[in-house]
């Protein structure tokens, strides 16, 4: 029930603010948005995370749960303090299509990486903006990235 709760205080939220338009359609965008997720996470951010994900985005996360627009923007809320630091980026963009591949580690106040994950995001541009349709996400261990 706290859980439906939040996804209704924050809907709204994501809306209310203006989405910026007029993006680039080139790959260097979709770094940028991808810097500003990692932010907005950190700060509990719903509404800039809301401007990234698409109305049907979904999350294939490392545990192998499926999680939905609302639902990801209810966990941004309640988000842990670290510090979200993104590596090894590869954005690729064909006409209004792109995706980019990366590694996020997430550091704590010690500067101690506690998790590290191989990424991809799906991104469609409409209303001249690009927005998130689909991700997923695995853990990776320091030998294996």
């Amino acid at each position: 029930m706290k859980s439906a709760l939040w996804m209704l205080l924050l809907c709204p939220l994501a809306y209310a603010v203006p989405c910026p338009t007029g993006q680039a359609k080139d790959g260097n965008a979709l770094v940028q948005i991808e810097q500003t997720w990692a932010r907005s996470l950190e700060q509990s951010d719903t509404a800039a995370l809301g401007c990234i994900l698409a109305d049907e985005f979904e999350d294939a996360g490392p545990d192998g749960k499926l999680t939905d627009r609302a639902t990801t923007l209810a966990k941004a809320a309640e988000h842990r303090a670290v510090h979200h630091e993104l590596s090894d980026l590869h954005a690729h963009v064909q006409g209004d299509f792109g995706y980019i591949r990366g590694l996020a580690a997430a550091v704590d106040a010690q500067g101690k990486t506690v998790a590290k994950v191989r990424f991809t995001d799906v991104y469609v541009y409409r209303e001249g903006r690009w927005q998130c349709m689909a991700g997923h996400e695995s853990m990776v261990t320091e030998a294996g990235h």
